[in-house]
């Protein structure tokens, strides 16, 4: 039987959700090593909507499933729908939203809270010893609501370093295709954009966590 992923989104567009790339590849990966995926996101208003071209907001502001059913090709569900015991892997991928959207850490920072799905979804995967991966600045959300993992940033600035402590997580320094592997907890990283300059290099280094993530399960 096919290993069945759960990918959280967040929006999208880098500026307030989903980094597209990070989105698909993930997507791509999980296929190409023989898996399958489910995508999911919260039923709530994003933070902000933000114009990709010009950088500044804009309105009306939308909704995190909506914009995230983009990427989704409209095949996607309400993360209160989320069933743990019906996947094995949770995970995901970078971009603002995931700090803006499915935590408000961009606004409020080392006191930051989680939306309760999302909160709900990571506790119950890792309540279940079940693998739970994370991309770019995603693994903040997993130091945040789960507390004493292993996660990467890549090669982060000593704020971010300080905010991994803060939530009681441990660092590691890693390269863009790396990948940090906190095997106790069954944590999966990799810096993508934290790093990356180009969408190759992502590819790789998501690639590089699913096929990591194939071998442990």
């Amino acid at each position: 039987m096919k290993k069945k992923f759960a990918i959280v989104l967040s929006g999208c567009g880098v500026y307030d959700g989903s980094e597209i790339h990070e989105a698909v590849a993930a997507m791509l990966a999980v296929e190409q090593n023989g898996g399958t995926y489910q995508i999911f996101a919260p039923n709530a208003e994003q933070l902000h909507t933000i114009n990709h071209s010009t950088g500044e907001e804009s309105l009306p502001n939308r909704n995190i499933l909506d914009e995230s059913a983009r990427i989704a090709r409209g095949d996607i569900k309400d993360l209160t729908q989320f069933i743990p015991s019906d996947y094995d892997v949770l995970l995901f991928p970078g971009g603002f939203g995931a700090m803006k959207n499915l935590c408000n850490y961009a606004v409020a920072g080392n006191e930051c809270s989680v939306n309760k799905d999302v909160a709900k979804a990571l506790k119950s995967m890792f309540a279940e010893k079940k693998i739970i991966a994370a991309i770019c600045i995603a693994p903040m959300l997993l130091a945040r609501v789960l507390g004493n993992i292993s996660i990467t940033l890549g090669n982060p600035d000593e704020s971010s370093l300080e905010s991994v402590k803060h939530f009681g997580a441990t660092h590691v320094v890693k390269n863009v295709t790396d990948v940090c592997i906190d095997e106790k907890n069954k944590i999966f990283t990799t810096p993508a954009y934290m790093l990356a300059t180009n969408i190759s290099d992502v590819f790789a280094g998501v690639n590089n966590l699913v096929k990591e993530i194939f071998k442990h399960l």
